[in-house]
C-alpha cells in the first residue's frame, strides 16, 4: 500500500484522479492541519496571502506526528512545515504542486535523501506564455502612458509612440516549457524570437517552433543587444541569481523591456531602477519582485511610470489545469511501477 499524505486541498475529481490510479493508494487528507505551523514559521505577508484566516490548523502535534509517521509520499506545495523530513522516517518521495521550487531550500528536504518532484512546464504554460507577450504589447502600444494620463485626467498625445511588434525581436532567457510557448507565439504574430538555455541548440533542426536561435548562457549579452523585449523565464539557482545585473542591463539594445515571470531574485532590482532612471531600459513588466513572500513590491519600482507589476497571477485564468496533480498521477504511476519520474529536482543543478 502506498500511503500518500495530503496537505493541499484537492477537488473530488482530483482526489478521485489520484484513488483510481491504483488499488492500493491510501490517501490521508491533511489540507489545512499544519497550517498552524507554517503561520509560526514562514513571513505573515506570505502566510495571509495563501493561508488567509484560516491560521490555527487542525489536531495537535501528536495526531499531526502520526501522519507523518505513516507518510510514504506527501503531495504538498507552498507554504510547506519546515521539517517534514525529520518527522517522516518512512517518506520517499515529496511532489511540489507549484513549478518553482526554491520555496523549498528552506526545508530539510533541500539536498535529502528524499525524491523531490514539481510541476515545471505543466501548470499554466499558455496563461504565463500570454502574458509574456501582453507585457510586450503594454509598452508596444504606450498603455503605460494611457495610465499615466488617466490619473492625470487628462490625454497628453505627443507622449504617445506607439509600435508593432511585427519585425521586433524577443530573447527568452529560460526557453524551457513556458519560454517556448511565449517564443511560438511571439513568432506567430510576426517576433524573430531568440534564446538561451543551459546548453546552446546547435542543430537547427532541434530548435522549439518559432525561434530563430538559442545559446548557453554565455551567448546571452550577444543575443541582449539585439532585442526589444527579453523575457526573463529561468529557473532560480546560484547561477541565475542577479544574472540580469548592471552589466547584463548595459548590454541591452537601448529603450528594450524586460518582462519578468521567473522569481524575482534573477533580477538586480537596483540595477533595473538605476537602468530604468537613466532610459537605458524602456520598461518593465514585473510579476514577481525579490522578497514577494515577505513585503509588498518596493515602492521605487511599484510607483514608477514605466514599471508594471502584477502579484505572481501570470499563471492564473478561467482554465483549471489540475494545478499540477495530473502529473502527480503520471508519476505516481510511475513510481508504482518503479520507473524514473519527471520533474525530479537535481540538487546541484538546484530544479
Amino acid at each position: 500500500m502506498a500511503e500518500i499524505l495530503n496537505l493541499q486541498r484537492l477537488s473530488k475529481a482530483e482526489r478521485a484522479a489520484i484513488e483510481a490510479v491504483d488499488a492500493s493508494v491510501a490517501i490521508t487528507d491533511a489540507a489545512g492541519w499544519f497550517n498552524g505551523e507554517v503561520c509560526d514559521t514562514w513571513p505573515d505577508y506570505a502566510t495571509r496571502r495563501f493561508i488567509g484566516e484560516l491560521r490555527g490548523g487542525h489536531g495537535s502535534r501528536a495526531e499531526r506526528d502520526e501522519m507523518l509517521v505513516r507518510a510514504e509520499i506527501i503531495l504538498g506545495g507552498y507554504p510547506c512545515p519546515l521539517d517534514l523530513r525529520g518527522r517522516a522516517p518512512k517518506l520517499k518521495w515529496f511532489h511540489q504542486r507549484q513549478a518553482g521550487a526554491n520555496n523549498l531550500h528552506a526545508t530539510d528536504l533541500w539536498g535529502s535523501d528524499v525524491m523531490v518532484s514539481t510541476s515545471r512546464s505543466v501548470n499554466n504554460v499558455t496563461p504565463i506564455a500570454e502574458y509574456i507577450i501582453m507585457g510586450a504589447l503594454y509598452f508596444a502600444r504606450s498603455l503605460n502612458r494611457a495610465w499615466i494620463d488617466h490619473r492625470a485626467g487628462a490625454f497628453e498625445r505627443s507622449n504617445y509612440a506607439p509600435v508593432v511588434l511585427a519585425g521586433k525581436t524577443m530573447c527568452i532567457a529560460g526557453a524551457g516549457g513556458i519560454g517556448s510557448e511565449a517564443g511560438r507565439l511571439a513568432a506567430a504574430i510576426g517576433m524573430r524570437v531568440t534564446g538561451t538555455r543551459s546548453r546552446a541548440v546547435e542543430n537547427p533542426a532541434d530548435l522549439p517552433p518559432g525561434f530563430s536561435e538559442i545559446a548557453g548562457p554565455d551567448g546571452l549579452y550577444e543575443l541582449l543587444a539585439e532585442a526589444d523585449y527579453v523575457a526573463v523565464c529561468v529557473q532560480l539557482t546560484q547561477d541565475t541569481e542577479r544574472m540580469f545585473d548592471a552589466a547584463a542591463f548595459d548590454a541591452m539594445k537601448p529603450g528594450a523591456v524586460l518582462i519578468n515571470i521567473s522569481r524575482g531574485e534573477p533580477v538586480d532590482e537596483d540595477a533595473l531602477f538605476d537602468a530604468l532612471e537613466s532610459g537605458r531600459l524602456g520598461g518593465a513588466v514585473l510579476d514577481v519582485y525579490v522578497g514577494e513572500s515577505e513585503h509588498p513590491p518596493p515602492a521605487r519600482l511599484w510607483n514608477h511610470p514605466n514599471v508594471l507589476i502584477t502579484p505572481h497571477s501570470s499563471g492564473s485564468s478561467e482554465i483549471k489545469t489540475g494545478f499540477g496533480v495530473e502529473l502527480f498521477c503520471e508519476n505516481l504511476r510511475a513510481y508504482l511501477d518503479g520507473r524514473p519520474l519527471k520533474n525530479v529536482i537535481d540538487w546541484e543543478r538546484g530544479y
